[in-house]
């Protein structure tokens, strides 16, 4: 599609109960080293752009990776081409256009896939995305925390120990993930097409700011809008739209 430019729009910030867990100075200055961070590709696409069923089918085999969190935020500009995307968001619009700012380069289209929130590719060219997650550590990338994420009875905790690093505020996000979606499109530019998405975020929430400090995030999944997701996902990211600093799925609590 075409490109687009927009301004960067600011995003809202949720009440979400915090902890954070302080202690003394000398505990504080005590981290344990970088980990390895999955590499987070983000997949702006639509189900009204000619040009994105190739990059939706592309996803897939990223997110079958363990190296890669690969989400599909479908975004709502092209809707006025005939066909309504059923899971765009305008959220996902103005995360993308807060992306271009921040970049500088000012460049918003589908389908885009921004790496760790650093670079931008084409997102059907497979040998660009596999360079842009290799320049960014391919198996992962040092983290500035061992980020770790569980859910049990309903109730996600997240767990941040103290950095290893210094770092500025960063936002605590969660996506709200479903696994995989089915779609007959029929008006539009790819009308008469049954289309398959994966990894679709439903909904993309922050949870608080993060400075360094150990801190607990407690967030119940009855209260999200897109709570009937199969997955979820915690992004940690500079500032509401900067890099990705870590990343990790919820895993189930015991």
């Amino acid at each position: 599609m075409i490109s687009r430019f927009w301004p960067m729009l600011a995003c809202a910030v949720v009440s979400i109960a915090v902890v954070v867990h302080t202690g003394s100075a000398g505990a504080q200055s005590i981290a344990a080293g970088p980990t390895a961070s999955p590499v987070v590709i983000e997949l702006f696409t639509s189900q009204g752009c000619s040009s994105c069923p190739a990059a939706d089918a592309l996803l897939k085999s990223y997110a079958a990776r363990r190296d890669v969190i690969a989400l599909s935020l479908p975004v709502d500009y092209w809707d006025y081409l005939g066909w309504k995307d059923t899971f765009a968001s305008p959220k996902f619009s103005k995360r993308q256009r807060a992306y271009a700012k921040l970049r500088g380069d000012g460049q918003v289209y589908t389908p885009q896939a921004v790496v760790n929130g650093r670079t931008h590719v084409n997102g059907s060219a497979k040998a660009e995305i596999d360079s842009a997650v290799k320049s960014q550590g391919g198996g992962g990338v040092p983290a500035v925390t061992s980020l770790s994420a569980a859910m049990r009875d309903g109730t996600i905790t997240i767990e941040l120990p103290v950095a290893a690093q210094a770092v500025d505020d960063a936002t605590v996000w969660l996506a709200v993930v479903q696994a995989e979606a089915h779609v007959d499109i029929k008006s539009g530019e790819n009308r008469g097409r049954k289309l398959t998405y994966f990894n679709v975020v439903r909904e993309l929430v922050p949870l608080g700011m993060w400075s360094g400090a150990a801190t607990t995030i407690k967030q119940q999944t009855s209260t999200l809008a897109g709570s009937s997701g199969d997955r979820y996902a915690v992004l940690l990211q500079k500032g509401m739209g900067g890099p990705i600093l870590s990343a990790t799925w919820v895993e189930a609590g015991r």
